[in-house]
Formats: structure tokens, C-alpha cells, sequence
């Protein structure tokens, strides 16, 4: 799909640092017609493995998000994204799961990619799910964390496990779509005001797992700076994402062609783990399913780094794709770690502002 940059935007120019964290605008076709915008940023070394991460709902390309020193170990280039709708990215009225295929492709076009990977942690596992299905010749592996299956899932218990306030949410998305819009919209004018009210919701009803992750001060604060910036410019990408993901996504789990990693904390009530194995009957033998215990749905912060090297390794050795990632030309020779330490797994700070 044809795109180009939103004027006046800092594109990062030839000698600056690529490790920059300053993001990108490009445009791309709008549903409606027109041009929209999506925003997003690319961390991590020059010629490393392109991975992206696609955020959880509500979230924004903010992260939570390993440090640019744990994606040098790894040798992973992180792209992150504003979904429709969130922080800076335009919204997308009526999009589908689906669309979010296009919307990667449009980013790394944008970006001379050829061949990535794609991870996403809670909502953003169907979407990342999704780009994988949509763009078999170009996501060479898939990943996803603390992922939701589809509304209407045969033989699972959808709501079963799941916080009170969840179940209400998603509920009201399937009865009443006046009456959710409206409830998402006083909850995010509240989370502008006051974006740690949201934790604090949270906190009530999360597991213990979860509040032992909570319990970090610095990850709190992380959490609030991603919610404050997803909903910066009002609440539709919240909107959108609930609608979408009880709606029919528009693909089929069996065309997922690639190798995907699922994983999921045992002790998940916020999207419970037997969602994660549902997708693994649906996904089959291309499927590799960890649960683990004593873990919930904030979990998948902490397992980041190793999902993504495992994408890192597996994308090194396969011998049925080329040698390198970029369209114009392979990147510089690099040498990469063997391994990575899990004493460096530590979230990325947000950048000062300018």
C-alpha cells in the first residue's frame, strides 16, 4: 500500500543515532477514504533482527518495553506502534484485527523491511496473530503473550476466569455498543486525569503474581506514561480495539503459516490462560505453548526478552530465508551475543520531552 511520511517529521536523519527513541509518522489509506496517520518508534541496534511489538489494550507504542541495552544484547531492532486510534496514530473507525496486517506492512515498507517478526502482548497478541496470517512471505515467526482467542470460540469458556470488569466490558461490547462507548469514555477521562487510577482498578482484582509485578514502583510509573499516551487524543483506539476483538477477526488461525510461540501466565485473570491453549489447538503443530506457573497476566513483561530471543535465534539460523532483513541492501556485518543475561531484563524509560 502506497504511503508516505506526515510533513515536518524528525525521520532521523543519515549520522544521527538509530537508536534515537524519536518516532515516525507515515501515512497510509484511511477506511473512510483520505489519509491517516500511524506513529511509531525503532529501538535497538543497526542490522538486528526487526521484530514488532504490537501493544496490549489499552496501550501505546510506549511499552512496556525491554531497554535499548537488553535489545543490543539480544540483537533485536524493536518497532513499536500507536494502533488506530491510540497516541499518535489516527483512528481507523471499524477496523478489524485483520487490518492490523496492513498496518505493519505500511510500516515496514516504510522502513525498506523485507522479512520480521511480530509479537504481541494481550490485545495485541490477535493482532499480532493476525500480521502473521496476512503476511506469510514477510513475518518469518509470531509471537504472542497473554493473547485473547475469539469471541465465539468453539468449546471454550470465554469469560471463564476472567475479572468481573472484564467480563462487563467485553459483555457490553456484544449488547449494548452505545452503552460501552460511553462507559470507555468516562473511564478515559478519568485515566487522562489521573493515569495511575487505572493500576489502581487493577490492583483490586489482579492476582497474586500480578501484584508482585505491580509492586515495582518504576513499573507503575511505566504503565501510567503508556496509558496516558494511548489515550492522549481521546479514547477511540480503546473504543476500537474492544469491538474488534469481540467481533469476527477476519482470518482464519489456520493460515498461519509460520512457527509462533504462545505464552501465558497460569494464574491469568484478566485474559485467562485458556484462551492461550485454544489458539494452540487452533494454530497446531506450528504452535509452541508454554503456561507457566506461578505467573500471571503481567508476567509477559518479564518474558519479553525471552521471546523475542528466541525470535532473534530462529530468525539467525533459518536457512530457507535470506541472510538479511533490509529490501535495498543487507545491513553492515554484526556480531551478536550468544546469550543474554536475565539480570539486564529491565523496562525502557519514556524519553525526555522535547
Amino acid at each position: 500500500m502506497p504511503q508516505t511520511r506526515a510533513p515536518g517529521v524528525d525521520v532521523r536523519p543519515a549520522g544521527r543515532d538509530q537508536t534515537a527513541p524519536d518516532y515516525v509518522d507515515v501515512l497510509t489509506a484511511g477506511r473512510h477514504g483520505g489519509r491517516r496517520r500511524l506513529r511509531y518508534e525503532v529501538r535497538g541496534p543497526a542490522g538486528g533482527v526487526p521484530v514488532f511489538l504490537l501493544h496490549g489494550t489499552l496501550g501505546s507504542r510506549l511499552g512496556p518495553r525491554p531497554r535499548p541495552v537488553v535489545l543490543h544484547r539480544l540483537g533485536v531492532r524493536l518497532i513499536s506502534y500507536d494502533r488506530p486510534g491510540y497516541g499518535g496514530s489516527d483512528r481507523d473507525e471499524g477496523r478489524s484485527v485483520a487490518d492490523a496486517a496492513a498496518d505493519v506492512e505500511t510500516i515496514a515498507d516504510d522502513l525498506g523491511l523485507d522479512l520480521f517478526a511480530v509479537v504481541g502482548r494481550s490485545g495485541g497478541g490477535p493482532h499480532a496473530l493476525a500480521a502473521a496470517a496476512g503476511l506469510p512471505k514477510r513475518v518469518a515467526r509470531a509471537g504472542a503473550l497473554v493473547s485473547l482467542a475469539p469471541a465465539g470460540a468453539d468449546s471454550l469458556d470465554w469469560f471463564g476466569g476472567m475479572t468481573k470488569a472484564n467480563v462487563q466490558e467485553f459483555s457490553t461490547a456484544d449488547e449494548d455498543e452505545a452503552k460501552l462507548i460511553e462507559s470507555l469514555r468516562l473511564q478515559a477521562d478519568r485515566i487522562r486525569r489521573d493515569p495511575a487510577s487505572k493500576i489502581s482498578v487493577m490492583r483490586e482484582q489482579m492476582t497474586a503474581p500480578d501484584l508482585r509485578v505491580l509492586h515495582d514502583a518504576s513499573i507503575r510509573r511505566l504503565l501510567a506514561e503508556t496509558y496516558a499516551e494511548a489515550l492522549r487524543t481521546g479514547p477511540y483506539g480503546w473504543i476500537d480495539d474492544v469491538l474488534a476483538l469481540r467481533r469476527d477477526w477476519g482470518f482464519r488461525l489456520a493460515d498461519i503459516e509460520q512457527p509462533v510461540r504462545l505464552w501465558h501466565g497460569d494464574q491469568d485473570n484478566f485474559s485467562p490462560a485458556s484462551h492461550t491453549r485454544w489458539l494452540a489447538d487452533q494454530i497446531g503443530e506450528r504452535a509452541q505453548l508454554q503456561v507457566q506457573s506461578d505467573t500471571a497476566h503481567f508476567g509477559a513483561m518479564e518474558v519479553l526478552p525471552a521471546m523475542l530471543a528466541w525470535i532473534a535465534a530462529e530468525m539467525r539460523a533459518d536457512e530457507d530465508r535470506p541472510a538479511h532483513w533490509w529490501l535495498d541492501s543487507p545491513p553492515p556485518a554484526t556480531e551478536f551475543p550468544a546469550s543474554w543475561s536475565s539480570e539486564d531484563v529491565r523496562l525502557s524509560p519514556r524519553p525526555a520531552a522535547r
